[in-house]
């Protein structure tokens, strides 16, 4: 039996799934800036290089949250508020479709990465430590 609960490998699918969509924009922004159809090419190329290593940050963090790395629960957390913060502005530029599934997939992520089966995979000794303190061993 593994000791990865399935709410900890869904949040890091969630997490990956994230990661996937800014590389797939980012690769978007990168060939329309080298095909010329950018309006700005001094901007769209570092914005296009900096989504590409953005992903692959999200991404290793993904990884490092399904091996049950415990400082991986915060990028995670910091991750879905940044997407429930675009999510806010999809819905004021009445695009709200695409403002349901980001805030959607943030909130079951949250979800997922703040349960108690993740919270006590990523930390293990931290209800050991709880009991402690209520006096029991």
């Amino acid at each position: 039996m593994s000791s990865r609960p399935i709410t900890l490998t869904l949040a890091a699918v969630l997490q990956a799934l994230i990661a996937l969509v800014v590389a797939v924009e980012g690769g978007y922004v990168l060939v329309n800036t080298a095909l010329g159809r950018a309006f700005d090419a001094e901007q769209a190329l570092p914005l296009a290089i900096f989504a590409l290593l953005a992903s692959g940050a999200l991404g290793y963090v993904a990884f490092a949250l399904y091996q049950v790395n415990d400082w991986a629960r915060t990028p995670v957390v910091v991750t879905q508020l940044f997407v429930l913060v675009i999510a806010y502005y999809m819905w004021t530029s009445e695009q709200y479709a695409i403002m349901a599934a980001l805030a959607a997939v943030a909130a079951a992520a949250l979800a997922l990465v703040l349960c108690r089966p993740t919270t006590a995979a990523l930390f293990p000794d931290h209800e050991t430590w709880q009991n402690r303190g209520k006096g029991q061993q």
